[in-house]
């Protein structure tokens, strides 16, 4: 199934220069959301992660359907103020801001292999910023898997040698 017909791209937001990749019609399809989950879940497999964390909020539809199939447990990365108690933190950046992510202190376990979720891959930093966190709560990113790619943004070169995969790549 080609994946890309369910992309639907809107130039210019959410600011001018930048093409929004929108995965709405793909999650609003079965069809397709099957069909992304099972590609996603071939490509974990081999990782045979302990757990997977996914950003909020596209990382959370992605990542728990995800964890579901591959009967492993699933880690909601948040933004601020959504979660209580002590947390430990990763900032990053995005092709148009920044912000930071938040996971309660303790729910990934020290030398558990962990797999990253999102939606897109454009600047990677969100992605950089996971790897980071994973490694300093003493787990181990053991890859970042995206539905989307953005290409010419060369994303995935901010946190080699964690290996990165995706279904559907675009230049921009």
């Amino acid at each position: 199934m080609d994946l890309k017909q369910f992309i639907s791209v809107t130039e210019g937001f959410p600011k001018e220069g930048i093409s929004f990749k929108d995965i709405s019609p793909l999650l609003a399809n079965g069809k397709a959301f099957r069909e992304t989950v099972d590609a996603l879940a071939a490509k974990a497999l081999p990782y045979r992660p302990d757990v997977i964390i996914g950003p909020e909020a596209r990382g959370f539809v992605i990542g728990a359907p995800l964890a579901y199939a591959l009967g492993v447990g699933f880690v909601m990365a948040r933004k601020k103020g959504k979660l209580p108690g002590d947390l430990d933190e990763a900032e990053y950046g995005l092709e148009y801001g920044s912000d930071t992510l938040f996971v309660e202190k303790g729910i990934i376990k020290p030398k558990a292999k962990v797999l990253i979720v999102d939606d897109l891959l454009a600047t990677g930093g969100t992605a950089k910023a996971l790897v980071s966190l994973v490694k300093d709560l003493g787990a181990e990113p053991i890859a970042v898997l995206t539905i989307v790619e953005l290409t010419s943004l060369k994303g995935a070169e901010d946190f080699k040698p964690v290996p990165f995969e995706s279904l559907v790549k675009y230049e921009k």
